[in-house]
């Protein structure tokens, strides 16, 4: 792996990223310094500074279809900016509906609707046609709701994780959760001893694209805090949970219980990848699907332990064999910091976006 490139810009720690779709090498960072730069892989410096505040920025998100239009989330805040590449901003919309700070925020694939998750443990969705609070979730986590993303082949779901050691798939229409993973139950807990005393904390998530379902399949991704990555096939969760209720009305049962939904699912719908295969000893800050190449084959994630992964493994899901094929971790990144966030770029080279707990972005190619 040669050097990477420095992307410099940022006066204090690079929180997030995100990477263009619709122009390849145009990259967004934010920072603990409350602003965001835009660069050009084509260019030296940064094309753009936006100051958005004090606070330090937690997230960013792209409007769906229209890059132009960029959410960021800051202190308690979600503010919605016009941004023309290397001339200005325009602040459009702010919304204020969370109780306390976000985490992360997300925007649907239809472009009318945007979530965002906060350290009380909710989820608010927002109109973003209408401007307004469409819908909050809550019931669902016990602790901090650190993730967010929408199911783009399910346009009325949302799933989420959080820092109670749950994954939750939610129908946010009717404001109520399909189905709760419990990965802190000791049936979901890692087998290996050198993990066991972490918490299997979800510190993030990644669901695929619509136009990756072809390479990746109807699947989530969750980070954990023991180092895990799970693979979770949604379709093969969310059949089950009808199947039992689908057998429970028979007995004439008029809801699913809620311990019900903590413990459907099967084995063979989920991938369990830890560090016996490569992977991390220590907690899985970020995940995300490949945008090089074919679009969603590989998952990248980024840890505490100061390294990069990029893993091919969706040729397992279903077949309970992730336990014995070495081949699943393609490629292994040693950093000097610790991972904060991560995107890739639709580029040949110059396609892995980092950016750690130092003001420097570092951009590798992974080939």
């Amino acid at each position: 792996m040669s050097e990477p490139r420095r992307l410099k810009g940022h006066k204090a720690t690079a929180t997030c990223c995100i990477a263009s779709r619709d122009r390849p090498g145009i990259v967004a960072t934010a920072g603990e310094d409350g602003c965001i730069c835009w660069f050009d892989m084509r260019c030296k410096d940064a094309q753009l500074v936006m100051e958005v505040g004090q606070q330090p920025i937690s997230s960013l998100c792209f409007k769906s279809g229209n890059e132009d239009i960029i959410y960021v989330s800051s202190g308690s805040e979600v503010k919605c900016f016009d941004v023309h590449m290397a001339t200005s901003s325009k602040l459009l919309q702010s919304y204020n509906y969370n109780k306390e700070e976000i985490n992360q925020i997300a925007c649907n694939s239809k472009a009318a609707f945007l979530a965002s998750t906060d350290d009380y443990g909710e989820v608010k969705i927002i109109d973003i046609h209408q401007h307004c609070l469409y819908k909050t979730l809550r019931g669902g986590h016990t602790s901090i709701c650190s993730s967010v993303q929408f199911i783009p082949w399910r346009p009325w779901e949302v799933i989420t994780g959080g820092l109670d050691s749950k994954l939750v798939m939610w129908d946010f229409s009717r404001g109520r959760p399909l189905k709760i993973v419990d990965f802190g139950l000791p049936d979901m807990k890692s087998s290996n001893t050198a993990q066991c005393f972490n918490p299997a904390f979800v510190h993030a998530i990644a669901v695929p694209d619509a136009d990756m379902l072809d390479n990746s399949g109807h699947i989530c991704i969750a980070g954990r805090g023991d180092g895990v990555l799970n693979v979770i096939d949604i379709e093969s969760e969310l059949a089950a949970i009808r199947s039992k209720s689908t057998s429970k009305a028979r007995k004439g049962s008029q809801s699913i219980s809620k311990e019900y939904i903590a413990t459907a699912g099967t084995d063979g719908s989920r991938l369990h990848l830890d560090y016996s295969l490569g992977g991390h000893v220590a907690a899985v800050s970020c995940v995300a699907f490949s945008l090089f190449r074919e679009r969603g084959k590989f998952i990248i994630s980024g840890g505490n332990d100061k390294s990069v992964k990029v893993w091919d493994c969706f040729r397992y899901l279903g077949t309970g064999q992730s336990g014995c094929n070495n081949d699943i971790l393609r490629l292994n990144i040693d950093l000097s910091k610790k991972v904060n966030w991560l995107c890739t770029t639709p580029t040949e080279s110059e396609n892995l976006v980092v950016c750690d707990t130092t003001k420097v972005v570092k951009v590798y190619s992974v080939s």
